[in-house]
């Protein structure tokens, strides 16, 4: 994991204080703040800490079952 990397994900579980949650490579939980479980979307590194590490969403994956 390195900082700038960019993955596709899904959000697992939200976090103490409503961020989304994902693990990555076997365990390696991710922080996503704005996200919700259940969303895919792409994000990119910002923060790698030994235990966790924090990403910003760059795309939103389209859900056709959201369309109205």
């Amino acid at each position: 994991m390195s900082e700038g990397e960019v993955r596709e994900v899904e959000i697992e579980n939200l976090g103490d204080k409503g961020d989304g949650i994902t693990k990555i490579d076997g365990g390696y939980v991710v922080i996503v703040p704005d996200t919700e479980v259940g969303e895919r979307v792409t994000i990119r590194l910002d923060d790698v800490r030994e235990n966790v590490g924090f990403a910003e969403v760059v795309k939103r994956q389209h859900d056709p079952t959201q369309e109205q």
